[in-house]
């Protein structure tokens, strides 16, 4: 009797261990390191993928045909925008591209306080992972204000106990914006300062450079030292050469990076596929102007006008204006919606003024005092992209913020694009092999972070897995109709579960915080 009783025990757990949740079956195979691909079924159970291999013979609750699709690790995005998320918790637009994880926090934004943020955020239903970095910028302002001034002894010890408990909390390392107020008032030793606390912490170090135009080359040095002093590894994000007279400058950038990889420093990048960024009116402006929130006051007295008109007239020669009004899209006005989507030279046309550089630089200033807006600049050269993009140190991050139809005029960025590495760069333009534009999204990122079960299709690893096909995937998004989802991803699965099924985004609320140090 004992016998039998064993005997049943093993029969029914031989069934058990046989047994998957979802079998992909078929599919070619791209695992997110960076070798290539190979054909083979996936067996997942329990929201991890238990088995590699041939499958033929077993069952699962769900089987997916994924004859002629390619499978690979979900993409992870390096670089985004999540401030809606309480208002998208199911962040449709990364979804649909094949994101499983979003790293938010960038450009020295990160929210605050960091844990009750990421608590509040765990006790929603999320539709995508998230992760996040503390913000340079947000801790400062909390600190300082808005003031150019050095940290004193003592508020520099706050910051760097603000960085400590966030990273304690689970953030992923520090992020900057240098180019952004109040970042743009602090110097190297402060920043070096802070990134230590980070980099002790197991932490990363991402900046929006000082500059990406004129400066480019010593923002990037800066980032170098940064890396070295604070023993950090670093990540230049959305790296760009920004104005015209900077097309070309991604080849003596990326000698830098390669320099710095020699002597052992850990420098990496991210990049958006796209020749036009996108950030606020007020990057057009100086910003000693907009220090201690004085602007509206400062341009009341002609002298001080002067001088911010000309420093407007210069950044849109030189810098983010591309000398050309119609290099200046609106996404985002608030206070005056018919204004989405078009340029400053046509806003001007509109006004009943000449299209001049002068003229843009007192819309610009019309436009900040009434609130800014969101602006998409068209002034990166394709080349550069294409380069930096070919740099094998070089990550996938939208930059983009969460959308939803119907909201705004955002860049296409937040809509297309992964399935715009895919489509239009590896498969039309053929600047990457897809094994390798994938392990950027994938593989790279994830060790980068320090993820060990993320990033890889691999036994043990959490089924974050993204199927497309590789003959269809597409963006979809433009810049005069940006409100449109990819092509070419079938099946999206977040933990073992379905996001995407067959086409269909299904809310699902699947997602989760992921925290480094918990």
């Amino acid at each position: 009797m004992k016998s039998a009783y064993l005997a049943l025990i093993v029969l029914l757990f031989g069934c058990q261990s046989s047994y998957y949740d979802i079998i992909i079956k078929g599919g070619t195979i791209y695992d997110g390191s960076s070798s290539e691909a190979y054909i083979g079924d996936i067996g997942i159970k329990s929201g991890k993928i238990l088995t590699i291999g041939d499958l033929k013979n077993e069952s699962a609750e769900k089987i997916i045909n994924a004859d002629g699709l390619a499978v690979s690790p979900g993409f992870i995005d390096m670089h985004t925008h999540l401030e809606p998320i309480m208002e998208m918790p199911f962040a449709e637009s990364l979804v649909r591209q094949g994101v499983t994880l979003a790293l938010g926090g960038p450009d020295g934004g990160g929210p605050w306080p960091f844990g009750e943020y990421l608590d509040s955020l765990s006790k929603m239903n999320l539709g995508i992972n998230v992760a996040f970095l503390v913000g340079h910028n947000t801790i400062r302002k909390e600190v300082m204000g808005m003031e150019d001034r050095e940290p004193t002894a003592e508020e520099l010890e706050l910051l760097k106990n603000y960085v400590k408990s966030a990273m304690e909390e689970g953030a992923f390392g520090i992020s900057t914006g240098l180019k952004y107020l109040p970042g743009t008032f602090s110097k190297l030793d402060e920043i070096i300062a802070l990134s230590n606390v980070s980099g002790k912490m197991g932490g990363i170090y991402t900046s929006h450079l000082r500059e990406e135009g004129l400066g480019l080359i010593d923002a990037v040095e800066e980032a170098i030292v940064i890396s070295r002093e604070a023993n950090i590894p670093v990540v230049l994000t959305h790296h760009k050469a920004i104005g015209v007279s900077m097309w070309g400058a991604s080849t003596r950038t990326l000698a830098l990076v390669d320099s710095a990889r020699k002597a052992g420093l850990d420098i990496m990048m991210d990049q958006y596929p796209y020749a036009a960024s996108h950030t606020g009116i007020s990057v057009l402006i100086p910003s000693w102007a907009l220090e201690g929130d004085k602007f509206a006051e400062r341009v009341l007295d002609p002298v001080l006008r002067d001088s911010i008109k000309a420093g407007i007239v210069f950044n849109i020669v030189n810098d983010r204006g591309g000398s050309d009004l119609r290099r200046i899209q609106f996404s985002r006005v608030e206070w005056n919606k018919n204004l989405e989507g078009k340029t400053m030279h046509e806003w001007a046309i509109l006004e009943g003024m000449e299209p001049t550089v002068e003229n843009g630089a007192e819309l610009t200033i019309r436009a900040q005092l009434n609130g800014g807006t969101g602006t998409i600049y068209h002034a990166m050269d394709e080349k550069d992209v294409e380069n930096i993009m070919r740099h094998p140190m070089t990550m996938i991050g939208s930059d983009g913020r969460l959308s939803q139809p119907g909201d705004g005029h955002p860049h296409p960025r937040a809509y297309g694009t992964f399935p715009r590495v895919l489509g239009l760069y590896v498969r039309e333009k053929k600047i990457l092999p897809l094994h390798i534009a994938i392990h950027k999204m994938t593989g790279l990122s994830a060790a980068s972070l320090g993820l060990k079960d993320r990033g890889l299709i691999k036994e043990g690893y959490v089924a974050d897995l993204t199927i497309f096909d590789p003959a269809k995937i597409i963006d979809k998004s433009t810049f005069s109709d940006p409100h449109q989802y990819p092509e070419g991803i079938p099946y999206v699965l977040i933990d073992g579960k379905f996001a995407v099924e067959n086409g269909v985004f299904l809310k699902a609320p699947i997602g989760k915080v992921i925290r480094k140090n918990r």
